[in-house]
């Protein structure tokens, strides 16, 4: 019976190609905790990986070369996006549109521009893109108020450092290594992400794969945090106690002087 079985796991084993077989896909991160302190300024974020092909073989000069599309996200979260409008010289909210779920963090990396890769509907599949973000209004608006209001979300988030593109910033290493770094902000929200990765060839997706990201606070901050989250009336009665307490302290040493 063990003599079938390693028989049978031979030709794995050895990478020998069998019909159909794809190329796979062995990605990771530098980083798999990032952990946030009060001195957290940001992280640059480096992920790598390489290409197996079927058989082991490695891309001849005359095939067309694959090419790779990182996506990082953050854990998703309702959104309420609010619309200004000036009034007699005075900016005034004029509408507004909660969004179900909308991710916290979005970056894209890719060894080419994404619109030389894909079409517009392999972008919308994947979410390659800002552009091709998939969001989800809670509000049946018409097609003309949801655009508006998710361009008016996409720039507030990329203006902030927590959505954008980084085109040409993956590198390919004879067709089979790659390698791309990514900006994590200071401003970046905590939870669990997700680095896809994604190889591409002649507008269709080969292969996919995915690595998880955890980012926590650390020290004194998380130890807020989770007091804020698991005993909140604890720390909301806290909280008060100690603004009466430094109130009462600042008040007396102002009196002495």
């Amino acid at each position: 019976m063990k003599r079938r079985a390693i028989l049978l796991l031979a030709p794995l084993l050895m990478g020998q190609s069998q019909p159909g077989q794809k190329p796979v896909l062995v990605p990771d991160v530098s980083q798999r905790d990032i952990e946030i302190a009060y001195s957290f300024t940001g992280a640059e974020l480096l992920l790598f990986g390489a290409i197996l092909y079927p058989g082991g073989r490695v891309p001849g000069d005359k095939e067309k070369p694959a090419d790779i599309v990182v996506v990082v996200k953050g854990p998703t979260q309702s959104v309420l996006v609010r619309e200004k409008e000036k009034v007699a010289g005075i900016w005034v909210n004029a509408g507004r549109m909660r969004y179900r779920s909308a991710p916290s963090f979005f970056a894209v990396a890719s060894s080419k521009p994404i619109r030389e890769l894909v079409d517009e509907r392999t972008r919308a599949i994947y979410e390659l893109g800002v552009d091709s973000l998939q969001l989800s209004p809670a509000s049946g608006a018409t097609p003309e108020v949801q655009g508006r209001f998710d361009k008016g979300l996409v720039d507030l988030r990329t203006r902030t450092g927590l959505y954008y593109e980084a085109p040409r910033a993956v590198e390919i290493t004879d067709g089979v290594l790659y390698r791309a770094r990514l900006q994590i902000p200071a401003r970046v929200p905590v939870g669990r992400f997700t680095a896809e990765t994604f190889l591409i060839r002649d507008g269709r997706v080969l292969a996919a794969a995915v690595r998880p990201i955890d980012i926590r606070k650390s020290g004194f901050e998380r130890f807020v945090a989770t007091s804020a989250e698991r005993h909140s009336w604890i720390y909301g009665i806290t909280a008060v106690a100690l603004s009466i307490l430094f109130g009462w302290g600042a008040g007396a040493i102002w009196r002495r002087f």
